[in-house]
């Protein structure tokens, strides 16, 4: 099964130290271990661009440029890249005039967007929330991957971080 990936996913997995970084690299590991295809969209490396190369003291990473070109690289070749297409953002004028969407929350209906053209249903996120209102959507925390799947399989480990996806 095809799952989109939010961006938030994205930057928890590059950023070691973020809270959420083992999170994220263990229930992109299980999708993979489970034969899932993990997507994202040009706009995720967009706004991984954006939070990478921001400065710290703004919320972002504070990487270079260069040192985000490499990361990129990484994260297109781990990832299936769908290509950007016009149906896209004649669904995501569709969501955003249907529920009234505003501000910052606008890149969220451009993801909706695409899955909803590419037939996609599971959004993998740690802001379930933000997504919710978009029926035909299905909103997996990694959180709640992880709870399942050591519940069915409780003997599995949590595997070492080697620094490559």
């Amino acid at each position: 099964m095809d799952i989109l990936a939010d961006t938030n996913i994205l930057i928890r997995r590059i950023n070691r130290y973020d809270a959420r970084h083992e999170e994220a690299r263990t229930a992109l590991g299980i999708l993979e271990e489970q034969r899932h295809r993990l997507c994202i969209v040009p706009q995720n490396i967009i706004e991984c661009w954006n939070v990478a190369t921001r400065p710290i003291d703004r919320n972002g990473l504070g990487l270079l440029p260069s040192h985000m070109e490499r990361i990129s690289a990484r994260v297109e070749d781990a990832f299936h890249m769908l290509p950007e297409r016009p149906e896209v953002f004649f669904e995501w004028k569709r969501l955003v005039g249907l529920y009234s969407v505003s501000g910052l929350k606008v890149y969220d209906a451009r993801l909706v967007a695409s899955a909803f053209v590419y037939g996609i249903e599971v959004l993998l996120t740690f802001n379930g929330n933000d997504f919710r209102r978009y029926p035909g959507i299905k909103v997996l925390h990694p959180r709640d991957l992880i709870q399942t799947t050591s519940e069915l399989n409780p003997e599995r480990e949590p595997e070492a971080d080697t620094g490559e996806k």
